[in-house]
């Protein structure tokens, strides 16, 4: 049997650091966005023992570095199942910038496992599995609107947020998530109100939204592309202007769809990775 399932990037509407925990990780406080920016998971079921994974970026790893295969073996694992599987991902994600692709892919993996095997796992579990693979799975296995926190295990889905389209663009650089977290470490960080922002998703205001989002690594990360990419945005009317995870992805939000896509038209001038996406109530789902 052979099946494909979409794998949505993340935006962080809001992001920040409340604190390192004692085993090196951080304790976050997120508002984070599935969008209709995708990868796509092929799983087949194979003959042949184990895990055999390609990626049409010839770039990514395709071993036990990658979090697809790694899902794959977390699920089985978990499972107490031998793998006999085929997995190949189509990446449209930009990689090593702040939209998830990784995690992703990852939970693609999950959710098409779980589908090939009568769904075993309900939600919940996939998302457990999911965070042994990485912080950010759980929240690609469910999707949508959601308050994340802590180390990313803790999920509680918001009311979707009203229509509005996204521009994303992409600087042709990587930011190491790794020396993010340690310059964020390295100073004092003014922190965005998290009561008033979640007051204003239960309530659906995006004015409220909009005013109070935020993501501490923007005081930590040096992105210089970040100041032209947000002229451009707020010159055709974004609402929004802010960095995804620790970039160095930047968005606009748009209540103009035909602002954002001439807003998109004129990014694509000067930059190379440039999309324009719409939120999703969803995460990673079958390909129907």
């Amino acid at each position: 049997m052979k099946l494909s399932v979409n794998a949505p990037a993340k935006l962080n509407l809001y992001l920040d650091i409340l604190g390192r925990l004692p085993n090196g990780y951080h304790s976050l406080a997120m508002v984070m966005q599935a969008v209709s920016l995708f990868d796509t998971v092929t799983l087949e079921e194979t003959d042949e023992a184990g895990i055999r994974l390609r990626c049409s970026d010839p770039s990514l790893p395709c071993d036990e570095k990658n979090l697809a295969y790694k899902a794959a073996a977390a699920f089985f694992n978990a499972l107490g199942e031998a793998p006999h599987h085929a997995l190949h991902v189509e990446k449209r994600i930009p990689m090593a910038a702040g939209l998830a692709g990784g995690s992703a892919d990852a939970a693609a993996v999950l959710v098409g496992l779980n589908a090939l095997y009568g769904r075993p796992y309900a939600l919940q579990a996939l998302c457990d599995i999911g965070l042994t693979v990485g912080s950010d799975v759980p929240f690609c296995v469910r999707g949508g609107t959601c308050l994340a926190q802590h180390t990313g295990g803790i999920l509680a889905p918001l009311p979707p947020l009203p229509a509005c389209t996204f521009v994303l663009v992409k600087p042709d650089r990587a930011v190491s998530t790794a020396e993010a977290y340690a310059a964020a470490d390295s100073v004092y960080l003014y922190h965005p109100s998290f009561t008033r922002m979640l007051q204003a998703c239960a309530e659906q205001d995006l004015d409220g939204i909009c005013r109070l989002a935020g993501n501490v690594f923007e005081q930590v990360i040096d992105v210089p592309e970040r100041i032209e990419i947000k002229q451009y945005l707020r010159h055709y009317g974004a609402k929004l202007c802010q960095m995804s995870g620790s970039g160095p992805t930047v968005f606009g939000l748009f209540e103009d769809a035909d602002a954002a896509n001439a807003c998109a038209d004129a990014l694509r001038q000067t930059f190379r990775q440039v999309f324009v996406a719409a939120p999703l109530p969803h995460g990673a789902a079958l390909d129907v």
